[in-house]
């Protein structure tokens, strides 16, 4: 048990000075400027940031300091008790005015970063201290202005002009040391000095990856965002939730004329005001003029042709041909007429639901409800299906609780941090932030993924094994703790079970028998697996690459194990994280938007959980799990004489015609159903295959609560109207239930949603008791478990127990299971599809916004260069890849970090869909398909599809 904390140990100590007279008590160590701060006194600054390492360069903020000869730089100086200082001294100001005259008379005569009060100040906060510090520039100053250096305009998001640069170097702070991604430096000397980005290239042709930070950092607009240069005045600045991963940013929509033109991060506790480039750029998806405005019904006559799909122009205003605009009292009843009757003819098992996990957690609880109370099965599921099934599958059995163990930046108390199956740098930007941090800090990094991404640069091993062989990779490292003695056997006694199991499983998964098939060198994984079990704290963090596969419960059984038999868990810096894929894949699943799973994970063959939420929503409710993603598909096309044959679907903000397996059987799925009604903001594929499509709003339309992958509950509020006829989720579905005889009634503005959420919260009072809906409007963001008012959440869970009926980790052994398809002659390749950095889930919002559009406008397979060369191919080369179930013709690019034998394609192109290859089998726990591993063939030449319908505003 961890002994609890002294005061003495968590109080920080203070030291007393005296600041213009004034007594001020400082923290030990805190600087001048920021005691000033905190008693609201003011000293000018530049150079300084709130979170940043203090620079010292610019000398705005010098101060006298009693005894000392010269000024000092009160951002760099650390107050110390008894010091006497000055801020407001005859010399000190004086020489702070100098500094800013100075920087000013530099200035161009048109700035690009006013203040939205007073527009004649030009130059951001430079501007501003000098009309607080009564600063005017002398003629005879600005006939010595520098020559002004062309404006670099050459990347997609972003303006450079360095005429307005103030050299206080911020920005490469904000790239080397916050985000760490070392692209902005210094160069030159003296007068010629500057910022440059990678060996002087324009930025545009420089690695930036567009996070925006060294914006967000610029005092005086040199770096700037294109759309926001000059007046930054706007009607309302709206605290919000990023809408994209599961980091779970929070941040602040800039709104002007009821349009998003601008957003800045928020000093949340996932993010600390840091953004990625979907998050700070890619927000106007919201505006595209090709969001769905009005209710739609399909034409009379008008099939639905699967096949047709790749052809599709995916502008949504060429929908005529196919579909015919109509009232939303024409729409909504045919929904829910057509539903009902199905329901009422073949039976409760004949509907299904899929919900999303983008939309808020009110959402999901309230679709979730629907399905259940309304259609009257559990066939409701979401995209946890695709992406962590497995992951919750395993924790649920194995510590009791599907959600992480620690917090994504628990990794700042880490020695050791293992990343396995995952591309943070990609798909959790700024969670990857927080992991490159600790490696400065000196923590190790360990990467062990088939494909070696850009986290690898700040590794210290990485453990390229071969696609498909994690459990030898995993139980070799297990064996070499147990076998060498590194077992936390004090652990293992008091708070494991099944070790006696385990340890004989791993017995012949020695790092020298498993080398050969995992491809690790056998000293290389010993090494990995001793510094783990003597870090002070090791932390897991894994991807889909160690879900998405057959065997993927028996890799997150091993991860577990690891942990566990190091004891590696129950406190800071250690423990388990699956990170989560989407903004509330967390909070969907803990509102209960899974088959098998009430709310709060309470399982509905649980005949106590099944009772008490009969009685709480008064209804009848089915005790059988329903089907999942994929048996949900497999049943559509179920002869008419199977009695759960699914014959009409709901599907709210989700594209399986983009993201299941086997898309072409998906796709002849969804159009075989007698009844298909689409709720989303696009004309999504699986929006052609239906027969009814409502438009719905986009996040920053709408107030309600996602939970990020660190068990965060957030708040997002509302930022601009919808477009058109475009209504709120909430409201949809409570419109839906109303016609299906549903007699709910959700009180309150935003279509009832803090009524829904306080109902949601008594269902999941076990973990979200004390999280009320006034708290979230007081703080944005709480972490669970909260079970009280007063009670501040609990960032590291299992501290003394696990969620388990007995309180132990339960250890499961697992052996190695094959994926379900292998290379063959035929099909000598392996297939990895994921994501990349600028596009997200299908597609359907990020390559409608056009920065990350621009970045990445066209869909390509990755592969190694001796890959290229054996193949005759050169990147760029236009070629063909097929598996047993389908094909897509594509661009080729160069990825050295792509292991040989293996092609990597993101599935957000829909004219080069990398889910027409998938393969469906599944793993048997969890139900997630394996997206990670098929076999496919490699064919030069054929003809790249042109993104068509992609319009840029």
């Amino acid at each position: 048990m961890n002994a609890p904390a002294k005061l003495t140990d968590v109080t920080p100590r203070t030291v007393e000075f005296k600041l213009d007279n004034q007594t001020i008590h400082a923290f030990e160590g805190e600087t001048i400027l920021k005691a000033a701060k905190r008693h609201g006194i003011d000293i000018p600054h530049l150079c300084d940031k709130d979170g940043y390492r203090a620079d010292g360069n610019c000398r705005a903020c010098v101060v006298e300091i009693k005894g000392e000869r010269t000024l000092a730089p009160s951002c760099c100086r650390s107050a110390v008790a008894g010091m006497q200082v000055q801020a407001r001294s005859e010399r000190a100001i004086k020489s702070q005015k100098m500094v800013l005259e100075m920087l000013l008379s530099d200035m161009p005569d048109v700035g690009y970063k006013w203040n939205e009060q007073d527009e004649s100040q030009q130059h951001g906060e430079l501007s501003d201290w000098a009309a607080r510090m009564n600063v005017s520039v002398r003629p005879a100053l600005k006939t010595l202005r520098r020559e002004q250096p062309k404006a670099d305009l050459s990347h997609p998001a972003m303006a450079v002009n360095l005429d307005a640069c103030i050299q206080c170097k911020r920005c490469v702070r904000a790239c080397r040391e916050e985000q760490v991604n070392d692209v902005i430096g210094y160069a030159l000397r003296g007068a010629h000095s500057k910022i440059v980005f990678d060996l002087n290239d324009a930025m545009g042709d420089s690695t930036c990856v567009a996070c925006g930070e060294c914006v967000q950092a610029c005092p005086t607009g040199a770096l700037m965002p294109k759309t926001q240069t000059g007046s930054q005045l706007v009607d309302k600045k709206v605290d919000s939730v990023c809408p994209f991963c599961g980091v779970g940013c929070l941040l602040t929509y800039k709104v002007k004329d009821n349009k998003i033109v601008g957003v800045d991060g928020r000093d949340g506790p996932a993010n600390h005001n840091r953004l990625c480039v979907k998050g700070r750029f890619g927000f106007d998806y919201a505006h595209s003029r090709q969001r769905l405005t009005v209710p739609l019904i399909r034409k009379t006559g008008v099939p639905k042709d699967p096949a047709a799909l790749q052809d599709l122009n995916r502008d949504s205003a060429d929908w005529s041909s196919v579909f015919r605009e109509a009232s939303w009292e024409e729409a909504l009843a045919l929904t829910s007429g057509t539903l009902k009757g199905l329901r009422d003819t073949h039976g409760k098992k004949s509907l299904a639901g899929f919900g999303s996990a983008k939309g808020s957690n009110e959402e999901a609880y309230l679709f979730q409800k629907l399905v259940r109370t309304g259609f009257g099965s559990n066939n409701v599921d979401h995209c946890t299906r695709l992406c962590h099934a497995s992951s919750v599958a395993a924790l649920l059995e194995g510590v009791g609780s599907g959600a992480v163990s620690n917090q994504v930046n628990d990794v700042a108390h880490s020695d050791l941090i293992f990343i396995i199956g995952s591309n943070p740098t990609s798909n959790h930007p700024v969670a990857a932030t927080w992991m490159k941090n600790a490696a400065q800090r000196g923590a190790r990094i360990v990467l062990a993924d088939p494909r070696v991404t850009d986290i690898s640069k700040h590794a210290w091993r990485t453990l390229q094994f071969k696609a498909d062989t994690d459990v030898a990779t995993l139980n070799a490292l297990i064996h070499t703790v147990i076998e060498e003695g590194l077992a936390d056997e004090e652990f293992i006694r008091t708070r494991a079970s099944n070790f006696e199991a385990l340890r004989e499983n791993v017995k012949d998964y020695s790092p020298e028998t498993m080398s050969p098939i995992c491809g690790i060198p056998a000293p290389t994984l010993r090494e990995v697996a001793r510094a783990f079990a003597k870090a002070k704290g090791a932390m897991i963090l894994w991807g889909m690459g160690v879900s998405q596969h057959v065997h993927g419960t028996d890799n997150a059984r091993c991860l577990i194990a690891l942990a566990a038999v190091t004891g590696q868990i129950g406190k800071p810096g250690s423990g388990l994280h699956p990170l989560r894929g989407q903004n509330n894949v967390q909070g969907a699943s803990d509102a209960g938007l899974i088959p098998m799973m009430f709310p709060n994970y309470q399982h509905v063959t649980n005949k106590a959980a099944h009772g008490w939420f009969e009685k709480f929503w008064d209804t009848k409710l089915d005790d059988q799990p329903g089907y999942t993603v994929v048996e949900i598909m497999h049943k559509a096309l179920a002869p008419d004489t199977d009695p759960h044959k699914v014959r009409g679907m709901y599907i709210m903000g989700e594209n399986p015609a983009m993201s299941d397996p086997d898309l072409n059987h998906a796709r002849h799925a969804l159009a075989s159903l007698a009844h298909l009604v689409v709720q989303d903001i696009f004309m999504t594929e699986t929006a052609w295959l239906a027969d009814v499509v409502l438009p719905a709003t986009a996040w920053p339309e709408k107030t309600g609560t996602v939970s990020n992958t660190d068990r965060m509950v957030q708040l997002g509020k509302q930022a601009i109207e919808p477009p058109g006829q475009a209504m709120p989720d909430l409201w949809i579905i409570q419109q839906i239930a109303k016609r299906m005889g549903l007699s709910w009634r959700y009180l309150g503005e935003h279509n009832g949603v803090a009524a829904v959420y306080e109902e949601m919260r008594q269902a999941m009072h076990a973990t979200i008791a004390g999280i009320t809906w006034e708290r979230l409007q007081r703080e944005s963001s709480v972490t669970y478990p909260c079970l009280s008012a007063d009670d501040p959440g609990a960032p590291t869970v299992f501290l003394d127990r696990f969620d388990t009926t007995d309180g132990r980790v339960h250890l499961v052994p697992a052996d190695i299971i094959p994926a379900n398809e292998r290379p063959d002659a035929k099909y000598p390749f392996v297939l990895i599809t994921g994501r990349q950095l600028e596009h997200w889930h299908t597609g359907s919002m990020t390559r409608r916004a056009a920065v990350l559009d621009a970045i990445e406008p066209i869909a390509t397979a990755s592969l190694c260069g001796d890959d290229l060369t054996a193949l005759g191919l050169s990147p760029g080369d236009v070629i063909t890849v097929q598996s047993r179930r389908g094909e897509v013709v594509i661009h080729v690019r160069r990825d050295d970090g792509t292991p040989s034998g293996c092609v990597f394609v993101p599935f957000a192109y829909h004219e080069a869909a990398a889910n027409l290859m998938t393969n469906a089998a599944l793993d048997p726990f969890g139900k997630i398909p394996e997206f990670k591993y098929c076999a496919v063939a490699i064919h030069r030449n054929g003809v790249a599809a042109v993104a068509s319908g992609y319009v840029k505003d």
